[in-house]
Order: C-alpha cells, then sequence, then structure tokens
C-alpha cells in the first residue's frame, strides 16, 4: 500500500481512483473555467507544477490546442503514465527544492501555471514556490488550489502537512513573490458533504479506492463517487463554507 511521500507507490495504486475522483474533477474544472477568462492560447506556455499522472494536461490539451504544455513531478511512474495519457506535452521528473540539470532549459518558460493539491504535501510552500518561481515569466499567472477544512485519515496517509484558509494561503502566496488577484472557496454544499464521508470512512477509504481494491466497500466508494459526479455540477464557486481553497496570483514584478 502506498503510503506518505512514496509517490511512486502512490500512482501505482491510486492512478485509477484519482481519475475517477470527483474532487478532482472539481478542481480541473474550477481550474479550466478560470483559464477560459484568458484571451486564446495562442503563445501559451503552461506549467503543472506537480502534474502527478497527467489528468489536468490532458484536459488542458483538448481546451488550449495551441498552447504549449509541460509538466514537473516528483514521480517516475507519474510521468511515466502523464506521456502515456499526453501525448504532446513534456514532462520531467523533477524535485524543485533538487532540481535535476534538464531543468535549466525551461528556466523563465512559463507564461501560466498550476499547483494543484501539492502545497499541503510539502514541509515549507513558501520555499516550494520560491523554488518555481524560476520557471516562470514575468507577470506569469498562478492558480493554486489547496485543500481546506478537516483533515482525514487518507489525507493523513497520503502525506498532508496543513490544510489551508483564504488567510493562509495568501499569506503564503504572498510571501513567495506572489501578488494575490482572488482567493475562491468552492465546494459548498456537495464538496464539503463529500469530504465529510472521506472523513468518516477514516483509514479503510485507503484500501477502499485503491487499485487493486476489491470486494463490496471497493465497490461502494465507486459507486459513491459516480453519485457526486453528479452533484458536484451544484456546487458554488464561492462561498464562505466552501472547503475547496482557489487562488490566482501573479509574479511580482522585481524592484
Amino acid at each position: 500500500m502506498a503510503g506518505r511521500d512514496n509517490w511512486n507507490d502512490h500512482w501505482e495504486h491510486f492512478a485509477v481512483a484519482a481519475s475517477r475522483n470527483p474532487a478532482q474533477q472539481m478542481r480541473h474544472a474550477i481550474i479550466a473555467g478560470l483559464l477560459r477568462r484568458s484571451p486564446g492560447g495562442r503563445g501559451l506556455r503552461m506549467l503543472d507544477i506537480g502534474s502527478g499522472q497527467g489528468d489536468l494536461l490532458a484536459k488542458l490539451r483538448d481546451l488550449l490546442p495551441q498552447a504549449k504544455l509541460l509538466g514537473f513531478e516528483l514521480s517516475a511512474s507519474g510521468v511515466e503514465i502523464s506521456r502515456q495519457k499526453t501525448p504532446g506535452a513534456d514532462f520531467v521528473v523533477a524535485d524543485l527544492l533538487k532540481p535535476p540539470e534538464e531543468l535549466k532549459a525551461y528556466t523563465g518558460w512559463a507564461t501560466d501555471a498550476v499547483c494543484s493539491e501539492v502545497l499541503e504535501h510539502v514541509d515549507s510552500p513558501v520555499d516550494f514556490l520560491c523554488a518555481a518561481r524560476l520557471y516562470l515569466t514575468v507577470d506569469a499567472r498562478l492558480i493554486v488550489t489547496v485543500p481546506g477544512g478537516p483533515m482525514s485519515a487518507f489525507d493523513r496517509h497520503i502525506g498532508h502537512r496543513q490544510h489551508f484558509t483564504r488567510d493562509s494561503i495568501a499569506a503564503v502566496l504572498q510571501a513567495s513573490g506572489f501578488s494575490v488577484e482572488r482567493i475562491y472557496l468552492s465546494g459548498f454544499p456537495f464538496f464539503n458533504l463529500y469530504r465529510g464521508l472521506v472523513i468518516a470512512r477514516g483509514g479503510k477509504l485507503a484500501t477502499d479506492v485503491a487499485t487493486d481494491g476489491k470486494g463490496f466497500s471497493a465497490r461502494m466508494a465507486n459507486a459513491v463517487m459516480a453519485m457526486f459526479r453528479g452533484l458536484f455540477r451544484f456546487n458554488l464557486i464561492d462561498s464562505p463554507l466552501g472547503w475547496q481553497v482557489v487562488a490566482v496570483a501573479r509574479l511580482r514584478r522585481m524592484p
């Protein structure tokens, strides 16, 4: 079973469930909606910081066919899955805090970047985003999603260090050299309800959603995810009660 910070094992066990997860699909839809508000995709160079198994860039490839797409991902297994899933995008196995030589070619590369469900996994989100700045153009836009609300046993199992509020993610972004444009608290009411079920299920969820999960509990987990995929269409994009934190920021020009 995949454990805290073992990302190669993580994607081997949870890749299928992650793609089916209505919470991930909700986040990707929010990100896609924010990107649609920008004029066209011509000249856009999109960096997915912590690209996982490539699901987001697969969606953006269809949404922004003229954009160049790049993913940085710590997990070699995640990069292998991504390359199969998203031909035409580039993926690099990379620890931003110990960057490989290959990353030098991408210095100042990205006009836009996404960092989705990553910062909760790192010991210092500020250090992580400061390292990511090197690969962004001046005035690049950054979209960040992080979890809010209570932490579940499954969250701890996969290595969450912290969850965020509107104020705490704003403080991280500002300390990392970004100007915050907007922060949304998304997902009320059905994402909150879904998260409540995740919390109630506790540590058993890791077995329920693993690729090799079998039996009644695994079938129930798939059925619950399918039901919530429909309900999530009615979530609010912003509400004081939302448990999905979404931030839009710009890389500040240095004096």
